[in-house]
């Protein structure tokens, strides 16, 4: 059963479209949340623009967001039935389903995917002043890989291996949000920042306003390792001009950010809310004899609000999941032939 629960919501306009689309008093609603990331990411502007389009195109279903510590943290609450769904990197969530890494003896088996989203752009971001010029200048450099617990910090972890190195080669080691490791290179206590985000990242712009930064590349040959030892990788390039600075473009690896489900979501939950999240639909009704007008598909919605939205298409929706589809989800891709 889906719990019935309120959560803080990203914006003050959902609160209002819920109001003012809640029906009739004491119409029975059920609660789903969506658990994102740190303000200063990608998860959180999106999951917010995606619970506000769900709720109102469901009817008696609210959708809300929460913000969260990103991807290992929300497959935990996954396991727990601790929250309906969440935004997730893909590699993070084949490590959580098959107990490996982190999640070793500990598996997250309830894990579901809705759909892949959009590539997660791993980005090394460096103060120019440090004079980073390849992986190997970390050593003995002030690092924050990220969020503990995040697939962030995965990432960062999993790289330095392909390199040959580990978070004990470096000078001192923070784990911050990638709002806090831009207010930390800000106040100039650290060289190096891990973001594992679609681009432009918020709070990489935020941290090029009163900072000059570089974006590490990757070269050739570890781009190679680290794709070989982990398929979920892909080679990706942060075109020049992505940042305040940034004149050449950079190559560095990605994965793809995930709509994860607790497997316990009834069927036609999800079967709905994938419909809706590729298809228009039709807004609901305010109340009894209103005219329903038609509403953009919450991928639509995703797409006006951040850049990384526009990535969001029906086209990729299964790129890159390595997880169990939801049976729910499952029914809408197979209706589009998408899968047999």
């Amino acid at each position: 059963m889906i719990r019935k629960k309120h959560t803080v919501l990203f914006f003050v306009t959902v609160l209002a479209i819920l109001l003012v689309c809640a029906g009739p008093v004491g119409a029975a609603k059920t609660f789903f949340a969506v658990a994102t990331g740190g303000t200063g990411g990608t998860y959180y502007p999106l999951g917010g623009a995606l619970a506000q389009a769900l709720s109102t195109k469901i009817l008696d279903l609210i959708v809300t967001a929460q913000s969260g510590n990103a991807s290992t943290a929300n497959l935990n609450l996954i396991r727990s039935h601790g929250i309906e769904s969440a935004f997730v990197q893909n590699n993070t969530a084949y490590q959580a389903y098959n107990g490996l890494d982190q999640f070793a003896g500990n598996p997250v088996k309830n894990v579901r995917g809705i759909a892949s989203l959009y590539p997660e752009v791993i980005q090394i971001v460096t103060l120019k002043s440090a004079n980073i010029r390849s992986i190997k200048d970390l050593k003995g450099k002030r690092v924050v890989p990220g969020d503990r617990g995040s697939g962030t910090a995965v990432d960062a972890e999993n790289i330095l291996q392909s390199a040959g190195m580990s978070f004990k080669d470096f000078g001192s080691l923070d784990w911050l949000s990638f709002a806090g490791i831009s207010q930390r290179m800000k106040d100039g206590q650290a060289d190096v920042g891990f973001i594992t985000a679609g681009i432009p990242t918020s709070s990489v712009m935020e941290l090029t306003s009163q900072s000059d930064i570089a974006i590490l590349g990757l070269d050739d040959a570890l781009i190679k390792k680290i794709t070989d030892t982990w398929p979920f990788y892909a080679k990706v390039t942060i075109p020049a001009g992505t940042y305040r600075g940034q004149e050449q473009a950079v190559n560095t690896v990605a994965v793809m950010a995930q709509w994860v489900v607790d497997a316990d979501i009834p069927d036609d939950i999800i079967y709905q809310l994938t419909v809706a999240l590729w298809e228009k639909g039709k807004y609901v009704l305010r109340k009894k004899g209103d005219q329903a007008d038609e509403a953009p598909s919450a991928a639509a919605i995703m797409a006006e609000v951040h850049a990384k939205g526009k990535d969001v298409t029906l086209e990729t929706a299964l790129d890159g999941m390595a997880i169990p589809l939801h049976p729910g989800a499952a029914k809408y891709y197979r209706e589009k032939g998408m899968i047999k």
